[in-house]
Parts: structure tokens; sequence; C-alpha cells
């Protein structure tokens, strides 16, 4: 009996051999010019589980003969950094290069973020981290700016077909043609998850039926695609629902997203939305109670969150709307659009100079509060325009 599981197996060795990632790999893609050019520059590969980021990672350190070193954000601490950090120094002085992958580095606290910047910036540590999560807001600014960010594509059914066909060559498996689609199916567009499916599958009968897959995956087929239509269908229902103050439209969507496995984090984002978009000033703390409902997601996670997203829908719902100050920005956006090159009134301006004084810069100004001067403060070209409407 093989110890090593499935997915560990059949996981590629070169780029070559990874399916379903044409958008980075290829002739003139961004990793196989990386390769190419045999210098590693720091990563921040996101996409979903079960796509082969960690994969990826492997094969790029092993192409620039580095020393590869692999923590999880889950379970490393500061003395793994460290040690990580005095690993690669020895690996200096060899004249030998060091790669840190981080798998889940949205896992990572901003000082813990913080801490591998000095040894990025010096290039001692070449950085390669792994996210499901979007890394403009889970991995901080700075590390952002020195790293490029590749966006992993979620596989296809085509995709996992051709890895369980690969595997089922490979293994001497024999499944019916049915029951192979069904894994597809079922998969997810995870990858990891339908080799594992497999296995288990060939370990409960010699020959695989649907059945047997439905038994060895321990679920059936869900009716919501998270990348599908389904997916784009029931948010905008959820939406509507709250925009249409339909309590019980708007916590059945909702329920219908959670139990389907949505990212909560993705249906705490929208209500931060809708509570400005819609809300507005009608209901002046609800932008508040959408943004604090984002952080206690972030924090406590599920299931316990789902309540959190219930009480904060109820209220979004319940409250009154204003598209007052949407429609105004929106229409402020148009205008300077359309004006951008138009000068700001000489009144308005800074005066930091004498001659600039003398010039009329800044006539009339006063710091007091609430101070107004019965001047036109919009550009003379569009002095005429009104945004905001009582």
């Amino acid at each position: 009996m093989n110890r090593v599981p499935l997915a560990e197996r059949m996981r590629p060795k070169t780029l070559k051999e990874v399916v379903g990632q044409e958008k980075i790999i290829g002739e003139g893609k961004i990793l196989t010019e990386i390769v190419k050019k045999k210098e590693p520059v720091n990563l921040i590969f996101w996409g979903p589980p079960g796509t082969g980021k960690t994969t990826l990672a492997r094969i790029l350190a092993h192409e620039f003969k580095s020393d590869f070193v692999e923590i999880s954000a889950v379970t490393a601490g500061k003395k793994d950094v460290e040690a990580v950090v005095e690993r690669a120094k020895q690996n200096w002085n060899l004249n030998l290069r060091t790669v840190l992958f981080v798998d889940e580095i949205h896992r990572f606290n901003k000082a813990q973020q913080d801490a591998f910047l000095p040894h990025v910036e010096s290039g001692l540590i070449t950085l390669i981290g792994a996210t499901t999560e979007n890394p403009s807001f889970e991995v901080i600014s700075p590390l952002l700016s020195r790293s490029r960010v590749v966006i992993v594509a979620p596989l296809k059914k085509a995709d996992i077909l051709k890895v369980l066909k690969k595997a089922i060559k490979t293994e001497k498996i024999n499944i019916d043609k049915d029951a192979l689609d069904y894994l597809a199916e079922l998969s997810g567009g995870d990858a990891r998850s339908a080799l594992g499916d497999l296995e288990l599958a060939a370990s409960l009968a010699q020959h695989i039926t649907k059945d047997i897959v439905e038994e060895a995956a321990g679920k059936k087929l869900p009716g919501y695609d998270k990348k599908g239509d389904n997916h784009y269908d029931t948010i905008s229902a959820f939406i509507k629902s709250m925009r249409g103050s339909d309590v019980d439209a708007a916590l059945y969507y909702l329920a219908r997203m959670v139990e389907s496995g949505e990212d909560p984090k993705f249906i705490a984002r929208r209500m931060v939305i809708f509570a400005s978009e819609d809300i507005g000033l009608a209901g002046n703390g609800a932008l508040s109670l959408a943004t604090a409902c984002f952080q206690a997601v972030e924090r406590v996670g599920m299931p316990e969150s789902g309540l959190m997203l219930a009480h904060t829908t109820v209220a979004l719902t319940l409250s009154k709307k204003s598209r007052q100050t949407t429609d105004a920005w929106y229409k402020a956006q148009d205008l300077a659009r359309k004006s951008m090159n138009e000068p700001v009134p000489t009144w308005l301006r800074n005066a930091p100079t004498k001659l600039m004084k003398d010039l009329g810069f800044g006539k009339g100004q006063k710091w007091e509060a609430g101070f107004h001067l019965d001047k036109n403060y919009l550009p003379d070209a569009i002095k005429n325009e009104k945004i905001w409407k009582n």
C-alpha cells in the first residue's frame, strides 16, 4: 500500500505538466518567462483551493535551483520565521538562493507579514505566497508592492478530467465513464479534492461506479457553482431582496449561499457596498454595522459567522434606503472627467508665497469653522452645475 496520497503522487514536476493555467504558463506568459530568465521574483499566487499554487511554487524553486522552504501561515509562528531567516543567511554565504513559500499567507497578521519585508527587500529571501483571498485586502501594501500577483485560475471540468484520466491510467483504476464525470463535477474545480475522492473510491471497490463515488465523497452534486451563473444570480437576488426590503427573501438567499459554501467574506463585502450605495444618508449607522460585520466574520469564521451575516442582513433590509449620495457621486465623477483641465478658482488655491498672495491666491480665506464666502467654489466653466440634489 502506497502511503503517499494520490494527489501528492500525481503532482506535476514541470510547468509543461501543469493543467489549466494557459494564461500564466506558455510562450510569452509570466511564469514561463520567469523560468527562462532564471531570476527569482517575489510572487503572490491568488486562486481557489486545489488549483496548483503549491505545485507552481515548488516547480519554480526547482527551476531556480534554490533551497525551498515551505511553511503554513496557519501553524507557523515567529520562531519559524526566524529559523527561515537564519537558514537563508547560511544559504547566502554558500551562494545559494532561498525561496520561501508561505501557504495561506493571508492568515499572517500585519506584524508577521512586516517581519518578511527587510529580507525580501534585501534579496535574502525570495517570497512566494499563496492565498485564496483577495491580496488587496489580505496582504500588506509594502509586501504587495514588492511582489507580482499571479492569478491562478479555477480549474474547469475538462481540466479536472485530464488530471483524473492521468491518475486512472497511472494507477490502473477501473472506473465507469459516468462515475468519472461525476467525480469531476463534484470537485468544484479542486484537483486535490477530485484525486482524494478517486483514491477513496478505489479503496472501496475494484470497479468504481457512480454510487461508489457518491459514497466516497460523502456528498451529492450541489446545485450551486461558486463561479457560475447560479453564484451571480443568487447574490443578485440577495442584494435586490435587501433593496426591496423583503426580509424573508433576503434571509432565504443568504441561507442558500451559506449552505452552498459561499465565502462569507464575499457576502459581507457586498453588504458593505450595499450599505453605502443603497442606504447612504437614510441610515448613517448602516455602513458602520456592515463594516463591523465584515470584521467579525473575518475574525470569528464559520459557522458562527452565519448569525452575524443574518443579523446584518435583517438590519440592512429593514433600513430606509437612499441613493442620494450614490447618484451625486456618479454625477461628480462624470463632471470631473469632462472638466479635468479646468483651473481651480484662484481664491481657493493655496498661497505659500508673497507673490502668490499678491496675485490673489487664497484671497478672503479664513481658518474658521463653517467659514463661507459668497463666491463660486467650482471652476468657472462649470460654476452653474448642480451635483447634490436636496
